[in-house]
């Protein structure tokens, strides 16, 4: 193999297409860009949603629901993920720190436990929130749901 042998895989390299350089070109005259108009001038770029003045599609859609904005959203941990978490950290006390270290909430998060899966430890567990299956399973293995705020 020598050096002067080297080139691009096949396809790999393609020529620059030189939009409308002259009338030899097909293009000259408007540079295929059409005849007047925005589209025809340099700089032109449309608007999202713009459909050449017609109404766009966004404003001709009525508008529907709200945003609520007292809404309290909560990270929801169910009891078989803190289960895990008991098995693999061999803790008693579960809280947001605990969580936190091991990637299953942010620090921002509020955190509710929710009731799927199956409890088999006995835990205390201090977080923002418990749905009422989750704290009942809890409290039945002999531990304690405290909330926090």
């Amino acid at each position: 193999m020598k050096l002067s042998g080297l080139k691009p895989a096949k396809g790999s390299v393609k020529t620059n297409y030189r939009r409308g350089r002259g009338q030899g070109s097909g293009g000259g005259g408007t540079a295929t860009r059409g005849h007047k108009g925005a589209g025809s001038r340099s700089g032109h770029s449309d608007k999202r949603g713009f459909e050449g003045g017609q109404m766009p599609l966004q404003r001709r859609l009525p508008k529907f629901g709200f945003k609520n904005i007292s809404r309290v959203e909560y990270r929801g941990i169910n009891l078989d993920v803190l289960q895990k978490l008991v098995e693999a950290t061999k803790a008693s006390e579960i809280n947001a720190e605990l969580l936190i270290k091991n990637r299953l909430a942010t620090k921002n998060d509020l955190i509710k436990v929710l009731g799927r899966g199956e409890l088999k430890s006995k835990i205390n567990v201090t977080l923002h929130a418990f749905s009422a299956s989750a704290k009942k399973a809890i409290e039945e293995k002999g531990g304690t749901a405290t909330q926090v705020k």
